[in-house]
């Protein structure tokens, strides 16, 4: 049987959980549509199953055999180990067996293998060069686990008395993707750092054992709450700090905490005299004897277990060490045991301990489950990339298998089953084999379709444009590369990121440039990026690591050395304050260079529109996130939506930057992540939108205190004139944070916002902040003398004076000045000559990011659609949810990669020309949108796409 080219796909049936597949419908498409001489497989029979991830039909629809006869199987491919009867003799299966530990429940499979003379490839033993796994579930597990868990812990809480944001979570397989889940941890997260935990349960701490794919898994899913990890040497004064600051049983705390502890921290050598030492553990374990429930477990909230651990090394705990633990007092509640080895490295003793089911009553809540990869049954599978089980998917799936590139040109879909769906793809490779083997793939897959789907779905066809093989960098040759250049103007915390991207565009294995290539189009230069400030070394920082850059001094004002500068570049990115623009497009226009902007189009530049066009360039500006990205992503929903006939009935929109949750520690729940001026002024502008068919405006002094409490930013007009049924539209919201648009209301009132110069501050005396802020809430600080100035007094005055109508706001208020210092009885600088000025510098100081401390982006577009005919209306929602990254020990923000990589992405479009229309442009037409979000996704910005 063996060799015979007929493979067979198991029904799982080690649990009702186990719904996943070793091969997806669009791999054996793959398989079968290859032909035998390629691929090696001939047929492929599926045993039929009602559970699986993938229904039955969607094989059948490629070409599989639905069967529970596996006899004429050579190969059979399952998951986890099966039945022993469906064990057959003389072939060759692979799937999960866990008989290499000799564990004794799993010998009886090795026997019956060892018994029909079958060939066992076990996934967990296939390694490649490096030794190491190639087919790991670890991080499923271990993100999985986590969440049941805290799904749990929210439930055990209750039952002895607390009330906790976990209560909301529901277990991992509830949720319809890892996606999902994780917006629900945030949820949770979010929830923590503003209403906070029980003091009674705090510090709540976290200890995660082992450093492997499991552990990260866990730790990715924990890092989505408010979090400080600490090292495990500092537990002792962690927990001692947190009882002693946090003894009120009123008080709450807004994070949790981790740990994370190797084989270091959980043994010690016999010897006094020696320290630990890794290799001679491995080798010896027997000089070592266990102490993490000495120095770790006394301090665990949680233990979350994730190591690898054999019988010959000692135990993490014993059933007597925990039994001990929890009657001296330690706070653990519970272990999430991910390994779930029986008898492992946490001993569990059933003949002398009862356990049950539910959550009440005396003891720890525990978790051993050992299927937890299944609950993220469709996170691993390769299937679909735009339209859920239909042929496209396939086909894509099929080019990015075989590493090929590919361009969506055109895509019309059918309004009926009788209509025709029609895409056209443009399909590239590195050399013509391939190319040659990805044609012949789809080939196979449309005429199949034609045959086997006409009479299910109406006929969907793919028609393939081949264009020019593109070839790889060794059949170029030496010395055919060049170079084009770009000059990044301003050194800000954009810069880099958009610096980068260009910087690496020219590896031939980049993803983005497989992303925007056309077929017959090759890119064979590399890219050298100048970086230009006003000041050098501002400059000269950006561009430090990044090959191909350079630093260069420039003065914007100086238009002989703007000119200099312009000429030795093809593209220019301007990163500039909007008002600096015109300056330089009007340079670019003189010297016929392609521009770049990541601010609104205004009058000034949109009056260049002729000049550009006469000069042949792109004037492309709003390339950023907000502008940028949510005009992409609203144009590409609308347009889809008018496409199938549809109307908009209503568009909302939610954009902007926010703290983490962890990092949002502060009564504001904010940050800034550029100047604070900057932002309270954009956020005192006036603003227009429409709701409920009616224009509203609101002015700026009011903007904080409206309804929504938002911050609301005008939408451009064009984003009107795609709305045909102008009912209703937000436009915008930037802030949404409980309470931060009353605060901010309240301090404007107050005075912390005005501009004027203050008779206080004109005093040469060097007045101080608390002298200051008892002028401002008009205060007698003389007779106040020395007298503290705290949140109580503070929030007394404010209700006093009518700058605020509810308490709790009030409170919040104070709560904000005693943050921000203006209590203090430190000098004021001389520079500083307002109220505004005063806030901004404090806010400056107190509301700035640390060095480790990640901000977010949000964008949410929902769009409602109407349909002619009686077809149901849909709603259609995008979301982009960014966190901060840590690369080469420095943060990037959230901010200034999802600004600077959408205008590095345009740079990129117009040196390959993929953007042929000249003037002023926004990126509102799909010759824009459409390759920008895809190059988006290839670089990780994730914009998912739901509708309902």
């Amino acid at each position: 049987m063996l060799g015979n080219g007929v493979v067979g796909i198991l029904s799982e049936s080690v649990n009702k959980w186990e719904r996943r597949a070793p091969l997806t419908p669009s791999h054996c498409a793959r398989l079968l549509h290859s032909g035998r001489d390629k691929s090696g497989v001939a047929r492929i029979v599926v045993q039929p199953s009602t559970k699986r991830i993938h229904h039955d039909v969607l094989y059948e629809d490629v070409g599989c055999q639905i069967s529970e006869d596996l006899s004429e199987c050579g190969l059979v491919l399952g998951i986890k180990q099966p039945k022993l009867e469906m064990i057959l003799p003389d072939r060759a299966y692979a799937f999960f067996s866990h008989t290499h530990k000799a564990q004794r429940e799993n010998m009886p499979l090795l026997d019956k293998i060892l018994a029909e003379r079958v060939s066992l490839y076990d996934y967990e033993l296939i390694v490649g060069d490096n030794g190491r796994r190639l087919l790991a579930f670890g991080k499923f597990a271990g993100r999985a686990g986590m969440i049941d868990f805290l799904h749990g812990l929210g439930q055990r809480y209750l039952s002895l008395g607390y009330s906790t944001p976990f209560l909301s979570l529901g277990a991992s397989y509830m949720y319809s993707s890892l996606a999902a889940a994780k917006a629900a941890v945030i949820s949770v997260g979010e929830e923590i750092s503003t209403l906070g935990l029980p003091s009674g349960i705090c510090p709540l701490v976290f200890i995660f054992t082992g450093s492997g794919n499991v552990s990260l898994g866990a730790q990715e899913i924990f890092k989505l709450l408010p979090h400080t990890f600490v090292e495990p040497s500092r537990l002792p004064e962690l927990f001692g700090k947190a009882k002693d600051q946090h003894g009120g049983a009123s008080k709450r705390i807004f994070q949790v905490y981790g740990c994370v502890v190797t084989s270091e921290d959980m043994v010690e050598h016999k010897d006094p005299t020696k320290g630990f030492d890794k290799a001679d553990y491995y080798t010896h374990p027997e000089h070592y004897n266990p102490v993490f429930h000495k120095k770790i477990a006394p301090y665990a909230s949680v233990i979350v277990n994730c190591m690898y651990w054999e019988q010959r090394f000692p135990r993490l705990l014993s059933t007597q060490q925990i039994q001990d633990l929890v009657r001296k007092g330690c706070p653990l509640v519970g272990i999430s045991d991910i390994t779930c080895d029986i008898g492992g490295s946490l001993e569990y003793d059933p003949l002398s301990d009862s356990y049950h089911d539910d959550l009440e009553g005396n003891g720890l809540v525990c978790q051993a489950v050992d299927t937890l990869p299944t609950e993220f049954a469709k996170e691993v599978s390769l299937s679909g990339h735009l339209f859920d089980q239909f042929l496209i998917n396939e086909a894509l799936d099929i080019i990015e298998a075989a590493g090929g590139s590919f361009h969506l040109v055109k895509c019309q879909v059918g309004q009926s089953t009788e209509a025709l769906s029609f895409s056209e793809l443009e399909v590239g490779a590195d050399d013509s084999a391939v190319l040659d083997q990805i044609i012949d793939s789809l080939t196979s897959l449309a005429n199949a379709s034609e045959n086997n789907r006409d009479q299910i779905s109406g006929i969907n066809r793919i028609s393939l444009r081949i264009g020019k093989v593109q070839e790889t960098a060794t059949q170029k040759g030496p010395g055919t590369k060049g170079t084009s250049s770009v000059l990044i103007i301003g050194a800000g915390r954009v810069c880099r990121p958009a610096a980068e991207l260009l910087a690496s565009f020219g590896s031939p294995s980049h993803q983005m440039q497989k992303t925007c290539m056309e077929t017959d189009f090759e890119w064979q230069n590399d890219i050298r990026v100048l970086v230009a400030s006003l000041y050098l070394k501002d400059a000269e920082e950006v561009i430090e690591g990044i090959p191909n850059a350079e630093a260069v001094q420039l003065d914007v004002s100086d238009h002989k050395s703007l000119c200099k500068c312009i000429s030795q570049v093809e593209i220019v990115i301007s990163l500039l304050p909007a008002s600096c623009h015109v300056m330089v497009a009007n340079a670019c226009i003189e010297f016929k260079k392609h521009l770049v902007t990541a601010s609104y189009i205004d009058d000034s530049m949109s009056k260049l529109d002729e000049k550009a066009k006469g000069a042949g360039i792109t004037i492309l500006g709003e390339m950023g996130l907000d502008p940028g990205i949510d005009h992409m992503m609203a144009m590409k929903m609308i347009n889809h939506a008018h496409v199938r006939k549809g109307k908009i009935k209503s568009f909302t929109s939610y954009c902007g930057g926010l703290p983490s949750p962890a990092a949002a520690n502060n009564p504001l729940a904010y940050k800034f992540s550029w100047s604070p001026a900057g932002a309270i002024r954009a956020g005192r502008n006036p603003a227009i939108y429409l709701f409920n068919g009616k224009t509203v405006q609101v002015d700026g002094d009011s903007l904080y205190d409206s309804a929504e409490k938002f911050r609301i930013a005008d939408l451009p007009a064009f984003a009107l004139e795609c709305l045909p049924n102008r009912n209703s539209l937000v436009a915008n919201p930037l802030m949404v944070r409980t309470g931060f648009g009353e605060i901010m209301g309240t301090l404007g009132r107050i005075g912390f916002f005005s501009a004027e110069t203050h008779p206080v501050l004109k005093q040469g005396s060097g007045p101080t902040f608390r002298m200051f802020l008892c002028e401002i809430l008009k205060m007698d600080s003389q007779k106040m003398g020395e007298a503290p100035l705290g949140e109580k007094e503070i929030t007394e005055r404010i209700l006093s004076l009518g700058h605020c109508k509810e308490r709790e706001t009030a409170s919040k208020a104070a709560k904000t000045i005693i943050f921000l210092g203006l209590h203090e009885q430190t000098e004021i600088p001389a520079s500083c000559e307002s109220p505004f000025s005063v806030t901004c510098l404090l806010m400056e100081e107190k509301l700035a990011y640390s060095s480790t401390e990640e901000d977010m982006v949000l964008l949410h577009h929902e769009v409602e659609v109407e349909f002619p005919d009686g077809q149901p209306s849909e709603n259609h929602r995008a979301t982009l949810l960014e966190f901060g990254k840590m690369k080469n020990g420095k943060m990037i923000s959230a901010m200034a990669l999802t600004v600077g990589i959408p205008a590095g992405i345009a740079a990129m479009l117009l040196l390959v020309n993929k953007i042929k229309t000249r003037g002023v442009l926004r990126p509102i037409e799909p010759e824009v949108y459409v390759p920008a979000l895809d190059m988006l996704q290839a670089y990780g910005i994730k914009l998912v796409e739901k509708s309902g």
